[in-house]
């Protein structure tokens, strides 16, 4: 495994384990490595669950999967980490939340993908949201 695999491995477990213990309220600006997910401020008071990234390749390319929504079919470059295992990690392919008076941007889909960590060069971690049915 090259250093680089390594790293993007570390990141993506540390999100899992996060996703998987969504449970602490904080202040702590959204990083990658921020130490534990938080909380939305709307009336019901979810708890988030979910750190969404998008990846990029080793030609600075968005990284992107099709999904199948409600009969829709489209492509998303927002993903959900679900396991990682040694150089490869099993990603859910988050879509636009079709409910645009939701405040949660994105909803989970049925659709997975299987990376591999070799060839990722750039994670974004984009702001922790709830999704529904996780």
């Amino acid at each position: 495994m090259n250093k680089s695999s390594c790293c993007i491995n570390n990141i993506l477990e540390v999100i899992n384990v996060l996703q998987c213990q969504a449970e602490k309220i904080d202040d702590i600006p959204n990083t990658c490595d921020r130490p534990f997910l938080g909380f939305s401020n709307n009336a019901n008071t979810f708890v988030y669950n979910t750190r969404p990234i998008t990846l990029y390749t080793s030609n600075n390319t968005l990284f992107e999967a099709p999904y199948t929504l409600n009969g829709t079919t489209g492509t998303s470059s927002v993903f959900r980490v679900e396991k990682v295992d040694c150089e490869t990690a099993t990603l859910r392919v988050l879509a636009p939340n079709p409910d645009t008076g939701s405040t949660f941007p994105y909803v989970k889909t049925d659709s997975f993908i299987i990376v591999n960590c070799n060839c990722i060069c750039a994670i974004q971690c984009l702001s922790d949201t709830f999704i529904d049915c996780i």
